[in-house]
């Protein structure tokens, strides 16, 4: 050992002795590539055995967010999100123009008949 050296620094912990090549088996695998709409690649890797339709149509892109699909001409586009809608919102998608008039109408009648007001 050198001396003020250290000869276990920057070794892992069961690696064997230093310059082995081998680490171990390596299973076989299938690289799979996905793009998103920016034209980014992302490569996954599957075991060679797996069924083609337990491998993901798309995934999201670790570079940009976006989703990424397998077909690079055509890469899935974000798919939009509704915006919040208030109470009002629904009632206006459920209630014409004139529905609402005749129902406030009515509730304005029934408040004055409550107050003695008609």
């Amino acid at each position: 050992m050198a001396a003020g050296g250290n000869a276990i620094r920057g070794t892992r912990v069961g690696a064997g002795p230093m310059g082995e090549q081998d680490h171990g088996y390596h299973a076989e695998r299938v690289a799979v590539s996905y793009w998103d709409a920016l034209g980014n690649e992302t490569v996954r890797y599957f075991a060679a055995g797996i069924a083609p339709e337990e491998i993901p149509d798309t995934i999201d892109s670790p570079h940009s967010g976006l989703p990424a699909g397998r077909d690079k001409a055509n890469p899935p586009e974000l798919a939009r999100t509704e915006p919040y809608k208030t109470h009002l919102a629904y009632v206006k998608e459920r209630r014409s123009d004139e529905e609402a008039e005749q129902i406030l109408d009515d509730a304005l009648r029934q408040l004055r008949e409550r107050r003695g007001e008609s």
